[in-house]
């Protein structure tokens, strides 16, 4: 048999000779043998290690015949790791307690004394269903994560403007490497597009894609969404539960908005990114992880590193190679073929016969500013595509954005109704900030889930 064929085993049982006769017999077939005389240890044990298969005996020195301790520790067992694979030590004449064990969650039973041959064949069995378990839990995981991937609106990159030839030729270059890749521009300017487009053309584009947007978690629950938990690690977690690092595992992740992340969190994350390990909260168990890491970020990092609020060393580690997106005022060469294509996306989806622009309309969209960039420019011809009558959008279905106001215009114009003064104020954070949801939310106290209800709601 293939050396540490077996895993990590765990021994228990009070009589130390077969505990060191077990542990010698075993440790040339095993990953790893720990051997417990101790039953009142297994909590300790199970809940800070991970073993493919539990040897437990049947009765301790308390209760030589019964078989009560045994029961009473399986079902400790299982209630601390539900998965767990638990093979019975049990005397001839205790064989029908070890078949109600069986029925109460143990995986095989052995009679004592054991044949070496019989005692690996029953690990080697009980090893297999143990890695099917991990195997089922981990497709499952990704499944789940899948699902909410392909939810997730996808679009090819639209672009022929000499600066997304540019970017093309990036793409093309380091897509077959495992090299760290930062995305830097303002929001709404393609940056997840990119980096999917980076994995599609890349060696791991049949593995799984996980993105994060780092900017919605929260400081307290940074390590249990990134690097996982055991059950029990916290009052919610009522589950173990694989964080976004292990679900990506040789696959790519994608942490958005990394720019956010407080100093301690980025001392964490460098942490799990020098090491290529994972600990889930709750576990002492370091899980090694193979990734391809791409991040991205509105903010302006490099002078973040010169203020001290950014760490020089993670700034290293996760720019290999960076990306410029230029924003949509710098691409107008292109706003032609997008608005075309969410034309031709919004008239199917709507069931509406669209047949184009005109001249008004299209010129109105190239010169207008987009502080919002191509997400800002979907949304208004969705918009304009629903409210619109005729068969062509013209300058009229996009009033909302001419008559968006200056900030001259604003100045000069009093009003006290609450909503258009609330509008008018994002409007004004919004253009300051050229399009930076990030900086505009800060200025205006608001969070930046707050501020996207509010430009949801007022059409911004």
């Amino acid at each position: 048999m293939e050396n540490q064929a077996l895993g990590k085993i765990l021994i228990i049982d009070d009589n130390e000779d077969l505990l060191f006769a077990a542990k010698m017999f075993l440790k040339k077939h095993a990953k790893d043998v720990t051997i417990e005389k101790d039953p009142r240890r297994i909590p300790f044990l199970v809940n800070n290690n991970s073993f493919d298969v539990i040897l437990l005996d049947m009765n301790f020195t308390d209760d030589t015949t019964s078989g009560k301790e045994g029961f009473h520790w399986l079902k400790q067992i299982k209630e601390i790791d539900p998965k767990a694979v638990v093979i019975l030590i049990t005397a001839f004449g205790d064989v029908e307690m070890a078949v109600r064990a069986l029925k109460e969650g143990a995986t095989d039973f052995i009679l004592k004394p054991w044949q070496n041959e019989k005692l690996l064949a029953t690990l080697s069995a009980a090893s297999r269903l143990k890695e099917s378990y991990n195997q089922v839990e981990k497709l499952s995981t990704k499944q789940k994560q899948l699902q909410s991937e392909l939810k997730k609106p996808y679009a090819d990159i639209i672009g022929a403007s000499a600066s997304m030839k540019n970017i093309f030729s990036i793409i093309d270059k380091v897509a077959q490497t495992d090299a760290n890749i930062l995305i830097l521009g303002e929001n709404g300017t393609g940056k997840e597009l990119i980096a999917r487009a980076i994995h599609d053309r890349s060696n791991r584009k049949d593995e799984i894609f996980v993105g994060v947007d780092m900017g919605s978690i929260t400081e307290t629950l940074f390590e249990s969404e990134l690097f996982g938990h055991k059950r029990g690690a916290f009052t919610d977690a009522k589950d173990d539960r694989a964080g976004r690092f292990e679900i990506a595992d040789n696959g790519t992740l994608f942490l958005d908005e990394i720019g956010n992340l407080s100093m301690p969190l980025q001392s964490k994350l460098l942490t799990v990114l020098q090491r290529r390990e994972v600990t889930r909260i709750g576990s002492n168990k370091a899980l090694p992880i193979d990734i391809r890491l791409i991040c991205a970020t509105n903010m302006p990092v490099h002078e973040m590193v010169m203020e001290n609020t950014f760490r020089q060393d993670l700034l290293y580690r996760i720019n290999t190679v960076e990306i410029f997106l230029p924003p949509l005022r710098e691409r107008q060469d292109d706003i032609p073929t997008l608005a075309n294509h969410f034309l031709k996306s919004y008239s199917h989806k709507y069931r509406k016969d669209f047949k184009g622009f005109t001249p008004a309309g299209l010129q109105l969209l190239q010169k207008y500013n987009w502080p919002g960039n191509i997400r800002e420019l979907q949304h208004a011809i969705e918009r304009a595509i629903i409210m619109a009558e005729g068969d062509m959008l013209d300058s009229r279905d996009f009033f909302f954005l001419s008559a968006k106001p200056t900030n001259e215009k604003i100045a000069a114009t009093a009003t006290y109704n609450l909503d258009e003064m609330e509008k008018s104020t994002i409007q004004r954070a919004i253009d300051k900030n050229g399009g930076n949801i990030s900086k505009a939310a800060k200025e205006l106290g608001l969070t930046r889930a707050s501020l996207y209800r509010r430009l949801e709601k007022y059409g911004l």
